[in-house]
């Protein structure tokens, strides 16, 4: 029997809004629609696996995570079709739903919460379920994959990505979504967790680059998210591959420089 849920929670849940406020806001505004009834009421029970449009614009994905990653696998031009992958901090599974509309083969889905990962992704042969998995903590996998994507917050990728490092095949794919709240030194960073300061960006980017090539990786290059995070931060996408580095330089203050131009 599938389980029910308030909309407004249902709709923070799947990335469509930071906070059940904004939530039950657009919902007031009539802009929510569930299984195509327009919803006017915050508590509105639906069911879980309900076909959420807002603004009469379907989101392709269980959360808009998915379009995080979408533009990583457009721009970079990678394909995961047949591939094994290993999903970082799944959470709702925005990444994870992304692999497999793009052909992945299996996709392990990591994350130290419970509960989160989207109903139609739990019973998705192809996924197999990991909550209440510390990435640092753990020690095998069934086999190694030949991609890895990361999205976690409140831990740095210093940590995470030497962590994962022992799963990935060589010459497999890492892309990691880098969030410079979660990088930055506390000092660095603003009220409500947010980071403005291109300065602070172009440091954190140059960071993660350096614990990519510290591990061997060829970083084949850094681009923005499409959407900001939580409470407006800017975040990046990098990718990088499991081989010798070749040295090449990426223009990281042109990236931040693009980011900030198109998002703010």
């Amino acid at each position: 029997m599938k389980g029910k849920e308030r909309i407004d929670v249902l709709l923070v849940n799947r990335g469509f809004f930071p906070s059940r406020e904004k939530a039950k806001s657009s919902i007031m505004a009539g802009e929510v629609f569930a299984d195509g009834i327009r919803i006017d009421k915050a508590g509105s029970m639906v069911n879980i696996d309900t076909e959420i449009k807002i603004e009469g614009k379907l989101l392709p994905y269980v959360s808009r995570g998915g379009l995080k990653l979408e533009k990583a696998l457009k721009y970079f031009g990678i394909n995961p079709f047949n591939k094994i992958a290993l999903d970082v901090g799944a959470s709702t599974g925005g990444f994870t739903d992304c692999l497999l509309k793009n052909g992945a083969l299996k996709v392990y889905s990591v994350d130290v919460g419970y509960g989160q990962l989207d109903w139609k992704l739990r019973n998705d042969p192809r996924v197999i379920n990991m909550e209440r998995t510390n990435i640092r903590y753990l020690e095998t996998l069934s086999e190694m994959v030949d991609i890895i994507t990361i999205d976690v917050s409140f831990i740095s990728l210093g940590i995470v990505i030497p962590s994962v490092d022992k799963f990935l095949k060589k010459n497999g794919e890492l892309i990691a979504l880098i969030k410079p709240q979660f990088e930055a030194g506390r000092e660095k960073v603003g009220k409500k967790g947010v980071v403005k300061d291109k300065i602070v960006h172009i440091d954190v980017l140059e960071k993660v680059s350096k614990i990519c090539k510290s591990l061997s990786y060829d970083i084949i290059g850094i681009t923005y998210s499409p959407i900001k995070g939580p409470e407006g931060n800017i975040e990046y996408l990098i990718y990088a591959v499991k081989r010798p580095p070749d040295n090449k330089n990426i223009n990281i203050p042109n990236v931040v420089e693009t980011a900030h131009k198109n998002l703010n």
